[in-house]
């Protein structure tokens, strides 16, 4: 798995073979939380595997083992939990924990399994192995684009200010607002991954993304929007590893990764014979679809070549007759998973909030100290370093470093002359924070 090792091969088999779908009222107890601790490992060890490129274990011991459709049931149970039963516990007048550590684990649990989706999705058999469960993954990511589509015009919530007198559940749920956006945006790389086996996708999951859904059209007016980008203060950001980051005026014009997936995910749509055979080009297609002419420029085409296809067809739609809509007998498959979760828990949504207020979500000062314990044991600093999508940089001559003060262990360096030629104004503060740890 690479120099560097989060999980031993059997280790990480036998956390792959234990993983389960959980009921809703039992999310954060604590074998819910021993199984999102074994998610986050699985999650950081396939980013390593990936990251070194020396084989990919634990997608091949997901598709191995069948666990592909148990992390979408997770994912989508999570993402009920988050609708149904975390509001409840934001209303109760008499749920004031005093740590949200908890609780702040379940709406964290959806961005960790579509994290991990979104690593191993990357490979075909991982969706081939999804089986029907992916008609499911489909529609979850459709929510999620009109969460993004939604998203436009109504303010950065990363941008506002926090009250002073915000309570720890008020706190909470604006950070789970924050997270909600980058889980959308993995969603939109796991439509494409999707999409990339439209070949070989079932005739339902096709009718569910072209017909029931309307994706391409949905998938432009992402592109019309992009709500990935924004301007402030009259320079161009754009979102990019978890935060926004300015865009300097040589890099404008360069394609960023989003975009990229979204003119993937529609040219995958769009050129397939198998979905061009389902997809009903009415007039108001036709008026959508004709809308990405403008932003099929040369500099577009020149990063992405392929997209030179997609122009062609554009041009011989916008010559084409238009279709009625088709009123076919179909009969098809449906998803599954959101609809009987809601007939199984539906009415009940108070009662498990209260269930998990007085037996999950307000633990002893023990149970947090050993919970606390444990989450440091999975969040090894070595291997947090080594799956930040930025690298640190020397604190003298700002090349990446791989090299730490021995003493104080927070400032980097890219060699040792660079150290010493620091050491002047590094060396008073070094002393200073090393004495502090010692006195800890």
């Amino acid at each position: 798995m690479g120099d560097l090792e989060l999980l031993l091969p059997g280790e990480a088999e036998v956390l792959v073979r234990g993983l389960c779908s959980f009921p809703l009222p039992e999310m954060g107890s604590e074998g819910w939380s021993k199984q999102h601790e074994s998610l986050e490992k699985l999650n950081m060890q396939a980013i390593l595997d990936a990251t070194v490129s020396q084989g990919e274990p634990i997608q091949e011991l997901l598709v191995t083992h069948g666990k592909i459709p148990t992390l979408v049931e997770e994912l989508i149970a999570v993402e009920m939990w988050k609708q149904k039963v975390f509001p409840v516990l934001c209303r109760l007048e008499d749920f004031k924990p005093h740590n949200t550590f908890p609780i702040y684990m379940v709406v964290h649990h959806e961005a960790s399994i579509i994290n991990l989706l979104e690593t191993v999705f990357f490979h075909k058999e991982v969706c081939e192995s999804a089986d029907d469960k992916v008609l499911d993954l489909v529609d979850y990511c459709h929510r999620k684009l009109i969460l993004l589509v939604a998203r436009t015009g109504c303010g950065d919530p990363y941008e506002e200010e926090r009250s002073q007198d915000s309570t720890p559940m008020q706190e909470l749920q604006k950070q789970a607002e924050m997270m909600e956006f980058e889980i959308s945006l993995k969603a939109l790389s796991v439509l494409r991954y999707i999409t990339d086996c439209v070949d070989s996708l079932s005739p339902s999951t096709l009718n569910r993304m072209l017909r029931t859904h309307n994706l391409p059209c949905l998938l432009v007016e992402l592109l019309e929007h992009s709500p990935w980008c924004r301007r402030e203060g009259g320079k161009l950001q754009q979102f990019e590893n978890g935060r926004w980051q300015t865009v300097p005026p040589s890099e404008q014009q360069r394609l960023n990764k989003l975009d990229g997936q979204v003119w993937i995910t529609l040219y995958n749509l769009l050129l397939s014979p198998e979905a061009q055979a389902r997809y009903c080009l009415t007039s108001f297609v036709k008026g959508q679809l004709l809308k990405l002419q403008a932003f099929l420029t040369d500099t577009l085409l020149d990063q992405l070549p392929n997209l030179a296809d997609l122009k062609g067809f554009l041009a011989h739609l916008a010559l084409a007759e238009t279709q009625p809509p088709k009123k076919d007998l179909v009969l098809e498959q449906i998803p599954e998973i959101w609809n009987q979760l809601e007939r199984e828990n539906k009415g009940k949504w108070q009662a498990i909030a209260k269930h998990q207020l007085q037996h999950v979500f307000s633990p002893s000062e023990k149970d947090l100290r050993r919970q606390a314990q444990r989450w440091a044991e999975t969040y090894r600093l070595d291997v947090l370093e080594a799956i930040a999508p930025e690298r640190p940089h020397c604190a003298y001559c700002q090349a990446e470093a791989s090299k730490r003060c021995s003493r104080c262990q927070s400032v980097w360096y890219c060699c040792r002359d660079c150290q010493v030629k620091h050491w002047e104004k590094h060396g008073k503060t070094c002393v200073l924070a090393a004495q502090g740890d010692r006195a800890k």
